[in-house]
């Protein structure tokens, strides 16, 4: 497994964590640790996904890490 793959593999985690953990009524999508679940894994599977010059997923986890970081901002000034 080379660095992009971990990477990767990390991110995808986190982001089927956070969404196992909300279809099992164990985190909700309005908490900080969903939030970050999905920014730190949408930022690191882009990140991987630019490692290896995948546009598709370049697009797609960005755009995902950007929704997240607006969800973040939103759940602070909220606070």
């Amino acid at each position: 497994m080379n660095g992009s793959d971990l990477i990767g593999f990390l991110g995808v985690f986190q982001i089927l964590l956070a969404y196992f953990l909300n279809v099992a009524g164990r985190l909700k999508t309005n908490t900080l640790p969903f939030i970050m679940l999905n920014l730190l894994g949408a930022g690191m599977a882009c990140l991987a996904s630019a490692m290896i010059g995948y546009w598709p997923f370049i697009i797609l986890e960005g755009i995902w890490a950007l929704v997240s970081f607006i969800g973040l901002i939103s759940h602070i000034n909220n606070s």
